[in-house]
């Protein structure tokens, strides 16, 4: 009798029913646990945005705008790497737990207790690397360069009406949703760094919105207006208020809110969703007779 192969990727209906049994184990983990695990995330995403910072940093200038773009959405795939084989609790990419809540394997306060508790653990731990990262002066580098990008990066999020900002949230987590996704038919961890690199390259050189990310994105950006000393600025040629619609109320309000409904939708309907009716949801059974 033939054996499975543990060798080829798993195919889809496969993904489908690992996706389902994850999602189980994400539910089931205990409060504490999960808050560590989404703080470890937020971590790793932000280490990934960092990364990214500095790969734009004089490309944007000097390359041609989609290979510097390209450059960038490759460095921020860090993140996502380490979240995915290092195991940790993503709220983004948590929207597939919608598919083993269709399943009916796990209920609706078991989805939202994970989405609440893994949102603030992200928040947690990307302002915490957005503070170290601040703490460790690396935004003066290159001549306060990396930190003027730091700052272009969170002032161009706030350039985008509530509409688009949705928009871009839906296709960024779509993209998200997919390498995790993707991941699942892994069978080595050198298969899921290569499934996920591709999709969150896309996201990012397109330039669409992941609500993680600007949870280091601003945060850095506003440590840096507040509290970078005179040399910095004086060094860039300008000053904090040259700023003057970067607040933390712009950031959780007019970016924040707007992007975490559109991650939300990307994620558990273009995605999840769409996955479980294709592949999970039953069907019923078509008779053989001959007519």
């Amino acid at each position: 009798m033939p054996t499975e192969s543990q060798i080829d990727a798993l195919l889809p209906p496969e993904m489908a029913r690992r996706a389902e049994e994850v999602g189980v184990r994400k539910a089931a983990l205990p409060a504490d646990v999960m808050l560590a695990l989404a703080v470890l995330a937020g971590a790793f995403i932000g280490l990934g945005a960092m990364l990214s910072t500095v790969a734009l940093t004089g490309t944007s200038a000097t390359w041609p705008f989609g290979a510097s773009r390209l450059l960038a959405g490759g460095a921020f795939s860090l993140g996502l790497i380490l979240v995915v084989v290092g195991g940790a609790e993503l709220f983004t990419g948590n929207s597939l737990l919608v598919m083993a809540w269709c399943a009916r394997k796990v209920g609706a306060r078991a989805v939202l207790r994970s989405w609440g508790i893994v949102y603030f653990g992200n928040f947690v731990g990307a302002l915490g690397t957005a503070l170290l990262c601040f703490a460790t002066g690396q935004y003066a580098s290159a001549r306060g360069s990396v930190g003027a990008t730091a700052l272009a990066i969170a002032s161009g999020k706030l350039q985008h009406t509530f509409v688009e900002l949705v928009a871009l949230g839906v296709l960024c987590n779509a993209l998200v949703c997919l390498a995790v996704w993707l991941s699942f038919s892994a069978r080595s961890t050198v298969d899921r760094i290569f499934a996920v690199v591709p999709p969150v390259t896309a996201f990012v050189a397109a330039g669409f919105e992941h609500s993680v990310a600007n949870m280091y994105f601003f945060p850095l950006a506003l440590f840096i207006k507040r509290f970078a000393p005179r040399t910095f600025w004086a060094t860039l040629g300008t000053t904090p208020a040259a700023y003057p619609s970067l607040t933390w109320r712009a950031f959780l309000l007019d970016n924040l809110l707007p992007v975490t409904l559109g991650n939300l939708l990307g994620g558990v309907v273009l995605v999840g969703l769409v996955y479980w009716f294709v592949y999970s949801r039953a069907r019923p059974v078509v008779s053989s007779r001959a007519n």
